[in-house]
């Protein structure tokens, strides 16, 4: 059971309820990151349609779109972003995107691309 999140919280802002097409055990992870963290992740994009992905610029193919990725504001606070990132890798997600100038981290669990990468935006 999720404890710390609403499926809708996940939602594709042009598709009501698409927050339901996440996959399960991604969501599972990022409730125990977000346990761990003992902080509140703020969700600013979980699943996209693959018009609202393009409309955003997403790239071709994103997790996003597959229900396999999640964007986390970064709060200000060096310690909070600390222990967002630290909890997300000891739960096993390991494909994590920074962007520190527009404030997000991207997370992603999808085994079709490379595996323990880190890089930023």
């Amino acid at each position: 059971m999720i404890k710390h999140f609403k499926t809708s919280e996940f939602d594709s802002p042009d598709k009501v309820s698409s927050g339901d097409k996440m996959n399960k055990d991604f969501l599972m992870l990022l409730d125990q990151a977000r346990e761990l963290a003992g902080t509140p992740f703020k969700i600013t994009s979980g699943y996209r349609t693959k018009e609202w992905n393009l409309k955003v610029g997403g790239r071709v193919g994103s997790s996003h779109c597959k229900g396999l990725a999640a964007d986390i504001h970064l709060p200000k606070s060096s310690r909070e972003r600390f222990l967002i990132i630290n909890s997300i890798l000891s739960v096993g997600i390991n494909r994590i995107g920074i962007s520190f100038k527009n404030g997000f981290l991207h997370c992603d669990v999808d085994n079709l691309k490379d595996g323990q990468v880190l890089w930023s935006y």
